[in-house]
């Protein structure tokens, strides 16, 4: 049954899974159910997890048997026991990473002390905790999910279940809110203590889906609680006025930028020019620090901060995009005046700046857990990173199926009108075989302006991007008929199954376009996965431009103006160096953001004071 090449203790445990599942085969649902309760009573009586390790697998992979009609693999039952030893996995696309995960669910939730799966978005809590729930009840467990949108009443009853699905802003910002009601419960009345119960419990065991987006890429995304404050006609003029004058600011001429940074500091030549343009009566109540603070975000925001790639406009309010899900960052905002530089950009009403009531990165929510895992299709390349940040080794475990997944010569072009014009033409021709095509882009406004182009070439087409993502499970289901091509940003990357008709596998399956690469290899990777997956056939191809905006992202406008001028002819190497020096800046952004965190944490605890609800 076992081929793989693994090691003695593993093996071991692989073998003891196989004797175990013989025993089951006659057993009747009832007797399984009985068998879980046992395991249950022995874990509660202190016996290891590890010894109960095989019980707990060989009785999950008939549960799946019996109520999904599918059966783990040996390579899915080799994830699984390194997930149960603080691991983080690779596990190719397609691999079935969603039932792997039901192994060390399972087996840490005998202990009764309640297990998450945090993913990237609520599609895929809903989507995974809906499918998986069979399984879990058939052994007497429950399984909730918990989604945006819910009350107090719904995510009490998730958390209190065995296992629960959620994404890690709801976790994050639940744990918050349960560590606010407990300060404010200490010094209520008893009447009033019924209404801040936790909805949550003890962090005990996470398993993080798509461990490298959410370990590393949103490790330093913030979750803040705010507490109200107020903002002055006096302020409010001073944004408006700043939003009006940014743009004619000149770089070096009136203020300096750290492109490591993303920061502005104005120049002496800038804080002159800057009082120039004063208005009658703007300075009443506001310092010339404040004047020069508000123009430096404005200036920020000019540069580096642009509508349909950064955020989007929705019911007269600014809703940020992640740029590595695509997806929207519901009840986010930027910090230090950049959301008020927006709002006084765009026109709409300026809210005051929040003031942080509690503070919780996502790195330090997934470290407050006595026990980690995770599971990616991208991992190795972040092996490093997620050990010294983590303690967490990195396995990968070998693809059940031979991969034919074809990557085709990439193709480099001088400008995006030409870039965008050849996509089109590989679009049309794809689509004449019958095949489905699948087209990444990094922005919204990338994915308006090619299915533009589509639609001037009379190309049916649909787009997915962060206006359509109340559609997203629906556009997915459509993505691998015959002939379909999808237009979509990075929400149709990390975790999207997108299933082919019989006939399209006939035709060569999938075809993915990556239109720009992004700011990691490891997205590009998750993106042309959605090809080929399970040992089916697909072909994936990159189009690539000087006009791509990793060159400014890497080097800043300046110097990549000067690259497009002078090196059209060396594509393949600028575009490669711009990527991995833009990678290695985030990689050092995040250990110097930890190394500082980790210091405050130290000063707060110091003085006696909550480190999550004192925030300095």
């Amino acid at each position: 049954m076992f081929s793989l090449p693994i090691r003695p203790t593993t093996s071991r445990q692989l073998a003891r899974i196989d004797r175990q599942l013989r025993t089951l085969s006659g057993v009747s649902d009832r007797q399984l159910r009985e068998q879980s309760a046992t395991l249950r009573y022995r874990a509660a009586a202190g016996e290891s997890l590890h010894r109960l390790l095989p019980e707990a697998y060989a009785l999950v992979v008939e549960a799946a048997d019996r109520t999904l009609g599918i059966r783990h693999y040996d390579v899915q039952l080799l994830g699984g026991i390194h997930l149960a030893n603080r691991c983080v996995i690779e596990m190719e696309t397609g691999q079935g990473k969603t039932l792997t995960a039901t192994l060390p669910l399972f087996l840490h939730a005998l202990r009764g002390q309640g297990v998450h799966l945090a993913t990237s978005n609520d599609y895929l809590a809903q989507r995974d905790a809906d499918t998986m729930r069979p399984l879990f009840s058939m052994l007497g467990l429950t399984c909730g999910v918990v989604v945006d949108g819910m009350d107090d009443a719904q995510r009490r009853h998730s958390y209190r279940c065995d296992i629960t699905y959620a994404t890690a802003a709801e976790l994050g910002f639940d744990f918050l809110r349960d560590r606010l009601k407990r300060r404010a419960a200490a010094g209520a009345s008893t009447a009033d203590r019924s209404e801040l119960q936790p909805v949550g419990r003890e962090l005990d065991f996470l398993l993080a889906d798509e461990a490298d987006a959410l370990m590393i890429d949103e490790a330093n995304t913030p979750m803040i609680i705010g507490a109200p404050s107020r903002i002055s006609d006096q302020k409010l003029s001073l944004y408006q006025w700043a939003a009006q004058t940014a743009p004619d600011a000149i770089e070096k001429q009136h203020y300096r930028y750290n492109l490591r940074e993303r920061s502005v500091e104005l120049l002496p030549a800038g804080r002159q020019w800057a009082r120039q343009q004063l208005s009658v009566g703007l300075m009443d109540g506001n310092s010339i620090l404040d004047l020069f603070e508000k123009l430096e975000r404005a200036i920020t925001v000019d540069r580096d901060f642009h509508r349909d790639q950064h955020y989007i406009v929705r019911d007269g309010e600014i809703v940020l995009i992640n740029e590595a899900t695509g997806r929207l960052g519901e009840g986010r905002q930027w910090q230090d005046g950049i959301q008020q530089a927006i709002q006084a950009v765009e026109r709409l009403p300026i809210t005051a700046p929040t003031t942080h009531a509690a503070k919780l990165t996502v790195q330090g929510l997934f470290l407050s857990y006595r026990h980690l895992a995770g599971m990616t299709g991208t991992a190795v390349a972040a092996a490093s990173e997620l050990r010294k940040v983590y303690k967490t080794n990195v396995v990968r475990i070998p693809p059940l199926h031979k991969s034919r997944r074809q990557a085709l010569s990439t193709r480099y072009f001088a400008d995006d009108t030409e870039k965008y014009q050849a996509i089109v033409d590989e679009i049309i021709a794809i689509g004449h075989a019958g095949r489905p095509v699948l087209i990444g882009t990094r922005s919204v406004e990338n994915s308006q302006r090619l299915s533009r182009l589509l639609r001037d070439a009379n190309v049916p087409h649909q787009v997915l991007n962060a206006h359509q993502h109340a559609s997203e499970a629906k556009l997915i289901a459509l993505a691998g008929r015959a002939g379909q091509v999808t237009v979509a940003t990075s929400m149709a990357g990390r975790g999207t199954d997108i299933r082919i008709e019989d006939d399209v596998v006939e035709r060569g399956g999938l075809h993915v376009i990556l239109s720009e690469l992004h700011d990691s290899p490891r997205q590009d990777q998750q993106l042309w996965g959605r090809c080929g997956r399970q040992g089916q056939p697909g072909t994936y191809r990159q189009f690539l431009s000087l006009d791509d905006a990793i060159l400014d992202q890497a080097y800043g406008d300046q110097a990549a103006a000067g690259y497009r001028t002078h090196r059209r002819g060396n594509q393949a190497a600028l575009l490669s160096t711009a990527q991995q020096t833009l990678e290695q800046r985030r990689r050092q952004n995040r250990l110097t953001a930890l190394y500082h965190e980790k210091r405050r944490l130290r000063a707060v605890w110091e003085m006696g004071r909550d480190p999550l609800l004192d925030v300095m």
